[in-house]
């Protein structure tokens, strides 16, 4: 299997190249590491240090000030290539979660168009519950537990939490991971801040629940029949702005306690490089 190749870059020229760096390497982890435990995924990537600049080959990350309403950040090229884009907040790094995010989704389903078919599922009085019949639900690896609680670390650089093919299982089964870190603890189910998107065949309209205030049950939503383009552009357009509206950022106590462990790290290398004087 070729190896396929991800650029994180920054086109806000805001974000330190050390910072660019330690979130590449820790992304890179991730999908070198994590991801394939579960996806017949192989990829690298890098930090691209000049946004003007995209090699051949490299399905570009960029790290952006904003983005217009009804735009996600799922892209595609006139060649049907894609691409992504990242809201960077100041003073904040809680944009490598989303470039991992969007970097998984994107490594997944490269067309934003991949289907599977599961049970059902519906609100019944205020809580998500399978149903009787059969839904196709669009594959967004990190939608469900996109929510920042459910991150993980490495290197100190949070990353996102991710669904297996056992989220699409018909029940419950013995051992089985529906989500990398465990968070999920069933199939379909969404975490608080998540969402997860289907087509029913019945009526052939795209569909979604979303749950983007934990502090208030989650929401059907009927998004009506696709556009043209793919569904992910599709669901993303509806979605995306919406989603992020009610987002509960990482805590204080859960900041600092990143922060120093990068620190520690950096401390750790500085005094290692002495050995090589």
């Amino acid at each position: 299997m070729l190896a396929t190749k991800v650029g994180l870059v920054d086109a806000t020229g805001e974000v330190d190249s050390q910072t660019m760096a330690a979130v590449a390497a820790a992304i890179n982890v991730q999908v070198t590491r994590d991801l394939p435990q579960y996806w017949s995924v192989k990829a690298t990537v890098s930090y691209l240090t000049d946004p003007k600049k995209i090699p051949q080959g490299v399905w570009p990350v960029q790290l952006v000030k904003s983005l217009p309403p009804g735009e996600g950040g799922f892209h595609m090229t006139h060649h049907n290539q894609p691409y992504a884009k990242v809201i960077v907040t100041p003073n904040s790094e809680e944009w490598a979660v989303d470039a991992s995010h969007e970097i998984i989704e994107m490594l997944i389903d490269p067309n934003g168009n991949r289907l599977q078919t599961s049970t059902s599922i519906g609100i019944v009085n205020g809580r998500i519950q399978d149903g009787t019949g059969r839904f196709e639900y669009l594959i967004e690896a990190c939608d469900p537990c996109e929510a920042d609680p459910y991150t993980y670390t490495i290197d100190g650089i949070s990353v996102s939490d991710f669904i297996t093919p056992h989220f699409y299982d018909p029940q419950v089964t013995a051992d089985a991971r529906y989500s990398f870190t465990g968070a999920i603890k069933k199939p379909r189910e969404i975490l608080p801040g998540g969402y997860i998107s289907w087509i029913d065949p019945s009526t052939d309209m795209m569909q979604q629940i979303l749950w983007v205030d934990p502090n208030k049950p989650p929401v059907q939503r009927n998004l009506g029949p696709a556009s043209s383009g793919s569904l992910r552009l599709f669901v993303e357009s509806k979605t995306f702005h919406l989603s992020r509206q009610d987002r509960k950022p990482a805590t204080e106590e859960t900041k600092a306690k990143r922060s120093a462990y990068r620190e520690a790290l950096a401390a750790a290398a500085a005094t290692r490089a002495q050995y090589y004087k």
